[in-house]
């Protein structure tokens, strides 16, 4: 793993101006993801985890500071596809086929059919999907719709995967079952991965980076490296080292409070 930044943000402030006044999301934002690292986004509900992950895509407008994505801004990164993007909800088209689904942003962006099924055939599988290309969405558990929208997110080989909290939804053994996947996953495609959760024990387990986030403005109050092996079963979160960096988070987020 290399660790030049593939995302940088400095002193990155977002206001959104609404009816009932300024509504201060961001302040101060300094950070720097590595490249080939796993970062997790932790904090309060409103904290303004979900809004970096989208100035990251291009999708809000930062108001101060700057931010780059593979050293250009977030809407040249948005344009040469430098990111996949998984959302809260699998959000799949109810009429399309797994396959058709996961085809959807070939097809945007002008793939050969004949390569299209090949990479929706590699995804597939790198997801455990293989043999479900024919199957609607209603036909799938609320946990294999959501690796079907992994899949399309990967299909098109982005370096970067940005994942909005995508097993909040989904209850504890099936989270639990999709962390050790994502985990493999993030092993097999040497992707950066920023990842945004409102669990201590899923953002512990899964990262190689915590970044901790204040009550809004959202701030940053922590960033902690994890010691924890590359490999790791899901009993890690029984080990001394793991509940240290656990209680760490917990500590970051009450300093927020009490800023």
């Amino acid at each position: 793993m290399t660790t030049d930044p593939v995302i940088t943000a400095k002193h990155l402030d977002l206001t959104f101006q609404t009816n009932d006044g300024p509504v201060h999301a961001l302040k101060d934002v300094n950070l720097d993801i590595p490249q080939g690292s796993f970062v997790s986004f932790i904090g309060p509900s409103g904290c303004g985890k979900t809004t970096f992950l989208r100035c990251v895509a291009g999708l809000e407008t930062p108001t101060g500071g700057t931010l780059t994505v593979n050293g250009m801004t977030p809407d040249e990164a948005r344009r040469k596809r430098a990111y996949g993007y998984v959302f809260q909800a699998a959000g799949l088209y109810p009429w399309r086929t797994i396959g058709r689904n996961v085809a959807l942003p070939l097809e945007i962006m002008g793939y050969s059919r004949s390569e299209q099924a090949e990479r929706v055939a590699r995804v597939l599988e790198l997801v455990e999907l293989s043999g479900f290309e024919k199957k609607f969405p209603w036909q799938l558990s609320g946990g294999m719709q959501q690796r079907a929208s992994i899949a399309r997110a990967l299909s098109f080989d982005a370096d970067i995967l940005l994942m909005d909290e995508p097993f909040g939804a989904l209850d504890e053994i099936v989270r639990d079952r999709l962390n050790e996947e994502v985990l493999r996953l993030w092993d097999k495609t040497v992707k950066t991965i920023a990842f945004v959760t409102h669990s201590i024990p899923e953002a512990v387990y899964l990262s190689t980076h915590i970044v901790v986030m204040s009550p809004r403005p959202g701030r940053i109050t922590d960033v902690i490296e994890s010691p924890l092996p590359k490999d790791r079963p899901l009993d890690i979160r029984d080990t001394p080292e793991f509940i240290e960096i656990a209680h760490r988070v917990r500590e970051g987020l009450r300093a927020g409070y009490e800023e």
